[in-house]
């Protein structure tokens, strides 16, 4: 976990995180107590979104940042998200996602290349 995260992780989560995947590929680390947020929306979904229920609380794995700020990443988790070696890790605003290096950079090429979605027409830079 990068520095500039670890007080605020430590201060507001007790360095607790809850990894799980994320559709896109890739794997989502929440904070423990924005997991539980999350994880109660999920909870209260429908029937027919069984297998999301499934899916992402079926996979979280609990952590914790160690001295240092590691993490260890199960290889079940890390399978998912075909992370190999290199990773990016991006903020989201209340969790992080974890991408494999070369998977994330091909993804946001190919975004780049298919122009902004028509919800930025009126947004301003």
């Amino acid at each position: 976990m990068p520095t500039r995260h670890r007080d605020v992780l430590a201060a507001t989560a007790g360095n607790q995180l809850t990894i799980t995947k994320h559709p896109h590929g890739c794997l989502m680390v929440f904070p423990r107590p924005e997991w539980e947020k999350f994880r109660e929306r999920i909870a209260a979904l429908p029937m027919d979104a069984q297998w999301w229920k499934r899916i992402f609380p079926g996979n979280a794995m609990d952590v914790e940042l160690d001295g240092t700020g590691r993490v260890l990443v199960s290889p079940e988790l890390r399978a998912a998200a075909g992370i190999a070696k290199d990773t990016m890790l991006l903020g989201m605003g209340n969790h992080f996602e974890l991408w494999d290096k070369a998977t994330y950079e091909a993804k946001e090429a190919e975004a780049m290349r298919g122009g902004m979605p028509e919800a930025f027409q009126d947004f301003s830079f």
